[in-house]
């Protein structure tokens, strides 16, 4: 089966400044991974600006990426510092001379020090600090920019900084992940006034991390309710004031009441007889189930910001290129209008307190030199993504 996709329809790869260059006085910097890696190195992309927009752009005409606050600005309502802002001008004239289509992400998960001191994200006297960044990253890097995410998951980036603490600031209080999530709501609607001011045709939205949260039993069903609530239906209210619906997806998490992932219970997961990469259950299916459920709920264009597999083989991200193109390809006929996807990402990086072990790319990095090799599914990716066309082939069961 052939499939072709509509000439409006985008397709384009994602990565995280934090993720792919070297920490710089943020708040991830120094952190031990679940791995055992130290978060500082990643992968050296401050170093290898040429070889990397050559990789960017042979995968894909649009690309997702984010600047490393930071490092561009060192101190509150600070000028950029001229050495970071003329490398990231650098960098977005070299994508942009060679067609890429930018999607520029403002906040990506990790804040400057000096903005962590202060309590971040649980005063609202703090979103004045992020608006003054925005409004200079703005001013600074607009021409460059066609399409813009104010945040990237702010229901993943609370829930995992004060609800299960695997993030910066490592804590557990339900009660200010709430407050986190009004005052991060209050600064991109702000922020949105001024982009659209500004740059009236660039659309602007979030990325919302989109999950199927089911029970296995009966002693799942609140704990998975519970969850479905605060992540699908609480957080995105917060960030309505959007031109598209950014969604990203990658799996089902079954409850029993616990979570139950391959990364942390993967008996269960095997008892199951459930697919999965390294991380998650796979379940493509979740993908047009979230498709349905925010296009009936706004009506708004989506874009499908992140998505992807953790698969250190490649086997299953070959699978799972066929098996989104075929669902997101259905939805497209069936009426939804969705306007682009990202695959995540460009190439291995460092998958937060997980650690650079964590494959998610469609590049190689190797841990230690940092070289860069396309694998399997970077090829077939390429291929869709610039012509607009795949063949599904038949595939084996992935195994369990």
């Amino acid at each position: 089966m052939r499939l072709t996709f509509p000439e409006h329809f985008f397709f384009g790869t994602s990565t995280a400044a934090t993720q792919i260059e070297t920490a710089f006085e943020h708040d991830w910097q120094g952190i031990s991974s679940r791995d055992g890696y130290l978060f500082d190195r990643t992968t050296d992309h401050e170093l290898r600006v040429e070889e990397d927009v050559t990789i960017i752009a042979s995968l894909a005409p649009n690309y997702r990426m984010s600047l490393m606050w930071s490092k561009l600005q060192r101190e509150p309502f600070g000028n950029f510092d001229p050495e970071t802002r003329q490398h990231y001008h650098s960098l977005l004239q070299q994508l942009k001379s060679r067609g890429v289509n930018i999607m520029m992400v403002l906040h990506h998960f990790t804040n400057p020090l000096w903005f962590a001191k202060r309590s971040g994200w649980e005063r609202e006297e703090n979103i004045a600090l992020w608006v003054d960044f925005c409004k200079k990253v703005v001013d600074e890097y607009g021409e460059y920019i066609s399409y813009w995410n104010t945040f990237n998951e702010p229901n993943v980036y609370a829930s995992y900084g004060w609800i299960t603490g695997f993030f910066p600031p490592f804590k557990i209080n339900p009660l200010t992940a709430g407050k986190v999530v009004i005052n991060m709501g209050k600064a991109h609607d702000i922020v949105y006034d001024y982009i659209k001011a500004k740059f009236p045709n660039q659309p602007i939205g979030i990325s919302h991390n989109a999950t199927v949260f089911s029970a296995e039993n009966i002693l799942g069903w609140f704990p998975a309710r519970l969850s479905d609530w605060w992540f699908m239906d609480y957080v995105p209210s917060h960030f309505e004031k959007v031109d598209f619906f950014g969604m990203s997806y990658y799996g089902r998490i079954p409850h029993d009441p616990l979570p139950i992932t391959y990364l942390e219970t993967p008996h269960k997961i095997k008892e199951l007889g459930r697919k999965h990469d390294d991380i998650w259950e796979y379940y493509p299916e979740g993908l047009r189930a979230c498709l349905d459920r925010y296009w009936n709920k706004y009506k708004k264009p989506i874009i499908i910001t992140e998505n992807g597999v953790c698969d250190e083989s490649d086997f299953l991200r070959l699978q799972a290129i066929q098996d989104y193109a075929e669902i997101i390809h259905k939805a497209i006929k069936d009426g939804i209008d969705i306007q682009g996807y990202y695959f995540w990402s460009t190439w291995d990086n460092f998958e937060w307190h997980l650690g650079p072990s964590m494959r998610f790319g469609l590049y190689e990095c190797d841990l230690k030199t940092k070289n860069r090799m396309m694998k399997p599914s970077g090829a077939l990716y390429a291929s869709l993504a610039h012509s607009k066309k795949i063949s599904i082939q038949k595939h084996k069961e992935v195994s369990v």
